[in-house]
């Protein structure tokens, strides 16, 4: 294994949101603490003094963020990218302009290709009403190349029943679990992400992996296509050793993808998130919910959102949420259904 100054490249101080390179667009880590849900699925707690609408102080430990009686993101477009969105406490409903509709959460993953265009929300329903309601997860946005920015919208579940984790341990016992999002980790292949997306493409080296260790754990992460960027997030734990350096508070370190890497957690343990991938090295100009190739393709979104509104919106309020007993689920705008906890249902469906 290489040296620190040669296997870490640089390491940076974890802000909101994450900063992410090429292929990825955004990272961010939601985790709030929500108190016990009222008859409406939002929090049974006053509201006054927050933003609504704007919700994102994380006063009492959680936010509102753009909704007003339930968190979450009421209906919001997306054009020329992807998101993917690791459930790991609490639940999302899912609606869209497709007419798609889905409850997903503790330990599923959601994979939305935008492509052309879609609108959809994304809501925080809080369904325990004698107990708080814990919510964590990731948003991680992967760009499109050009040549797919206008592919077909698509969104895949990726029922925590299909995402392979392992467990590895050190020559001391201790135990590293990884989660495989994406990617491939000793014999443990990702469920294939949607046909239109960058990570489709073998030599993109498109991982995410979560990792958890347990105290003073030791994991060595194996060298990679040296074209790849490489990060991993430390954000749980007093402190991480990455190729030797350590990291004291939560920060993104920057590795060298030639090299073997190895990690080792602080006494009490140590969570990371990681991201790499094969750089789709051409033009990123952004607008909010857009990013595309140049600024007259963003001028061309917002004009075809204004006309079309990517589909229209079929649902009767702006961050519809489901049932409060329905359990996890997806409707597709195909027509077909998934329902992970029916042994008889499409759980693989593409």
């Amino acid at each position: 294994m290489l040296p620190d100054e040669a296997a870490v490249l640089a390491v940076t101080p974890l802000g909101f949101p994450w900063e992410t390179a090429d292929p990825f667009l955004f990272c961010v880590h939601h985790d709030d603490a929500y108190p016990r849900g009222n008859e409406r699925m939002g929090p049974d707690a006053p509201l006054a003094g927050r933003s609504i609408g704007q919700d994102f102080e994380g006063r009492d430990g959680w936010r509102m963020y753009h909704g007003d009686v339930v968190p979450g993101f009421p209906r919001h477009p997306h054009r020329g990218f992807e998101t993917v969105t690791i459930v790991r406490q609490g639940f999302i409903d899912h609606a869209d302009s497709l007419g798609a509709t889905a409850r997903f959460g503790s330990g599923d993953v959601q994979w939305l290709t935008a492509g052309r265009g879609v609108v959809h929300s994304e809501m925080f329903p809080l369904r325990e009403r004698a107990r708080p309601n814990t919510l964590e997860l990731f948003q991680i946005w992967l760009n499109l190349p050009a040549a797919d920015k206008f592919a077909a919208p698509h969104f895949k579940m990726l029922w925590r029943e299909l995402v392979p984790s392992i467990t590895s341990r050190d020559a001391a016992g201790r135990s590293t679990d990884i989660t495989v999002v994406a990617g491939a980790l000793a014999g443990a292949r990702a469920p294939a992400p949607p046909p239109g997306s960058w990570a489709s493409r073998r030599d993109s080296d498109v991982a995410i992996w979560t990792i958890r260790m347990a105290p003073q754990a030791r994991f060595v992460l194996p060298r990679a296509d040296a074209r790849a960027n490489r990060s991993v997030y430390f954000f749980r734990g007093t402190e991480v050793r990455v190729a030797q350096r350590r990291l004291d508070a939560p920060a993104r370190a920057i590795l060298n993808t030639a090299a073997d890497v190895e990690l080792e957690a602080g006494p009490d343990g140590a969570e990371l998130l990681l991201l790499q991938g094969r750089s789709i090295a051409e033009p990123v100009v952004r607008y909010g919910p857009f990013v595309m190739n140049t600024r007259a393709e963003i001028e061309q979104a917002m004009q075809d959102y204004r006309h079309t509104q990517f589909g229209g919106w079929p649902w009767p309020d702006d961050g519809p949420v489901h049932a409060r007993e329905r359990g996890r689920f997806a409707n597709r705008a195909d027509g077909k259904t998934e329902d992970p906890d029916n042994a008889d249902s499409q759980v693989g469906a593409a």
